[in-house]
């Protein structure tokens, strides 16, 4: 039989198998019914549970010394997640990678202590063993998993509802899982997002204390956010190669490599040396990736001794004596306007997108919620920001990235949290991302990424502005104008039940769809605005623009601020011409002699540079000509 209609098969013999015992709308998720598979696939019968395997004593004591550190980790947020939900029928546990639970927290009115459905010390819950359940269910699929009632896969356990989620150390690996176990009755909304929260910490505290001699840095793309669960951890070697890197910080580089290995250089504006020389504790820094994005960051760890004193690398002998000059080059780089801060007014000039403006303040008057759509890099949010000054709120503008805050995570980042809802976190808790656009715009990027369990509590908060931060009883009103975002089309997602149709109608009041940039006839006005931006002196000939006018742009306005960036860096004077895009297709071959000008031209600058003891006046006024020629060939080097 077809592998397809195998599977088939099995699904309907599966839930006719089981009957009546189904969750109460009859209707598994996908997640459910491919454990059932694999239970079936183990030869377990829904029916007929096995005895519960528990190791014995010395097994138990041999798997929590081979754990010892993630433990110890996992105990202290298990304690702290005891005293949140005391009272609450529940039951705390900590397992290793194979299931066999080491250690557990219960609530005295919660009791599971009878015969084959015992939750007991040294009890394994691996899913080929014990069928679907939350702990056995992480494990088996590498995520956070929630089993409640009937969708555990044998009827005895029908009145348990779990949340579990997977810990894996800074290589990878699951090492542990923690999970919380309930009656079904007394199952609680936020219980899953408060254990991936714990879990979150553990990893990031694992991380730093397997990374320990690494520089190990926190990055967000807004600076507050630096403390928190949602920020990415990278630590790097001496070298400056990436030793490990958390599930958050993946999220926030896709589309890089952040494989182990990986130099610096391949992800980030700039030298290591000059980084990590500047990455000192409490000290907030830009970074800005290969692809575009600007990142902040801050240094949580330093190795002993830090990196000052390590040798640059790749630096030509002639110019060693630049070292104190590099200092000089990491402030001329903060000088520069950064590509994805440059300015934010819009070009209007198509006529199609001065109807979306047109549109776009009017919706501004009304405050009514505002869908924009469009293929990646088309100025969303430029747009975004449009609505917000046309709005004229006093409030901030608050942008949110659906696809780069993990979904356990994503609860309290927008809706805030208690103060003592995890280890480390404020003892004064989170007003969260929508309490802090009160007054002001809140933005939803990527909307059509927001996972289909979180969706329905965004659109309670459509519904009646208020805020109940997790773990709280009391709500707040909010007043905030909202704008989603989203590069794919929502009306496809609904129909393929991957977004809700109400939250899809809800929002969908204001539908502002950009066009790409290579249908727009305003183009060589926005090459000279983004050009401005970038470098308010430099100029741009108008075959170049033609040249640039030819090209595909799948990345729409940010690949075109990419490629002027790189041409500016490479360019001594800030005046551009077709040979300055010679990558491009259709650019006339570069002339062979070009590069050898300009290195000799970069030798002549950073010479003087050096005899002038790193002044960036007396080096322009020397050599007659601007400091933003030596600003360039300066940052040139340093590439």
């Amino acid at each position: 039989m077809h592998a397809t209609h195998a599977r088939i098969f099995t699904r309907e013999s599966i839930l006719l198998s089981r009957g009546s015992a189904l969750p109460p709308d009859g209707t598994p998720s996908a997640d459910i019914l491919e454990s059932w598979i694999r239970c079936v696939d183990a030869g377990l019968d829904a029916a007929h549970a096995p005895p519960q395997q528990v190791v014995s004593a010395p097994e138990l004591a041999r798997r929590r010394q081979e754990v010892e550190p993630v433990r110890r980790l996992a105990l202290a947020e298990i304690e702290t997640l005891h005293r949140q939900i005391a009272g609450s029928n529940f039951l705390l546990a900590f397992a290793d990678a194979d299931g066999v639970i080491l250690d557990l927290f219960a609530d005295n009115r919660f009791h599971m202590s009878n015969g084959d459905s015992a939750i007991v010390e040294g009890g394994c819950w691996a899913e080929e063993l014990s069928g679907t359940n939350g702990l056995g269910t992480a494990i088996a699929t590498g995520r956070p998993a929630a089993v409640n009632g009937l969708e555990h896969f044998f009827f005895n356990h029908g009145t348990i509802s779990c949340a579990a989620s997977p810990i894996r150390d800074a290589y990878g690996p699951i090492v542990g899982v923690l999970d919380a176990s309930s009656y079904v009755e007394s199952r609680q909304r936020h219980t899953q997002a408060l254990v991936q929260m714990a879990t979150a910490h553990v990893e990031n505290l694992l991380l730093a204390d397997q990374m320990r001699g690494s520089l190990v840095v926190a990055v967000h793309p807004r600076a507050e956010f630096l403390g928190t669960l949602s920020c990415g951890l990278i630590a790097f070697d001496a070298q400056g190669a990436i030793r490990a890197v958390n599930a958050r910080a993946q999220g926030l580089l896709t589309g890089l490599d952040v494989t182990p290995g990986t130099p610096f250089e391949r992800l980030f504006d700039g030298r290591y040396e000059s980084f990590a020389a500047r990455a000192l504790p409490g000290v907030d820094l830009r970074l800005r990736d290969v692809l575009g994005s600007t990142l902040a960051a801050r240094c949580v760890q330093a190795p002993p001794g830090g990196f000052l004193g390590l040798p640059p690398r790749g630096i030509d002998d002639t110019h060693k004596n630049l070292r104190d000059a590099r200092a000089v080059g990491s402030v001329a780089r903060d000088r520069i306007p950064s590509p994805g801060v440059a300015h934010i007014e819009m070009v209007a000039d198509d006529l199609r997108v001065a109807r979306i403006a047109q549109m776009a303040e009017a919706a501004a008057r009304l405050g009514v919620p505002v869908l924009i759509q469009g293929e990646t890099g088309t100025g969303k949010e430029l747009l975004a920001r449009h609505v917000h000054r046309l709005s004229g709120r006093s409030g901030a503008f608050v942008a949110v990235n659906c696809a780069g805050v993990p979904a356990e995570l994503f609860e309290a980042e927008l809706f805030g949290y208690l103060g003592g809802a995890f280890t480390g976190a404020r003892r004064e808790g989170s007003r969260g991302l929508i309490e802090t656009a009160h007054g002001g715009t809140l933005l939803l990027d990527e909307i059509a990424d927001l996972p289909l369990s979180l969706q329905a509590g965004l659109l309670r908060f459509l519904d009646d502005q208020q805020v109940r931060p997790v773990g709280g009883t009391q709500s707040r009103r909010v007043d905030v104008q909202l704008v989603a975002a989203s590069h794919v089309e929502l009306e496809a997602e609904v129909l393929a039940r991957r977004f809700r149709a109400d939250l899809f109608h809800r929002l969908n009041v204001v539908r502002l769809s950009l066009p790409p940039l290579r249908e727009r006839t305003d183009f060589d006005a926005v090459v000279r605005h983004l050009l401005h931006g970038l470098d308010r002196f430099a100029t741009i000939s108008g075959a170049a623009v033609g040249l640039l006018a030819r090209q595909e742009w799948r990345g729409n306005l940010r690949e075109l601020r990419s490629v002027l960036t790189r041409a500016l860096l490479m360019h001594a004077d800030g005046h551009l011409t077709v040979a300055d895009f010679s990558a491009l297709p259709g650019a006339p071959e570069s002339t062979p002699g070009g590069s050898a000008l300009h290195r000799d031209a970069m030798g002549r600058v950073l010479d003087e540079l050096a005899r002038q003891k790193g002044s960036i006046s007396l080096t322009a006024r020397t050599l007659g000509i601007s400091r933003t020629t030596v600003y360039r060939y300066l940052r040139l080097a340093q590439r």
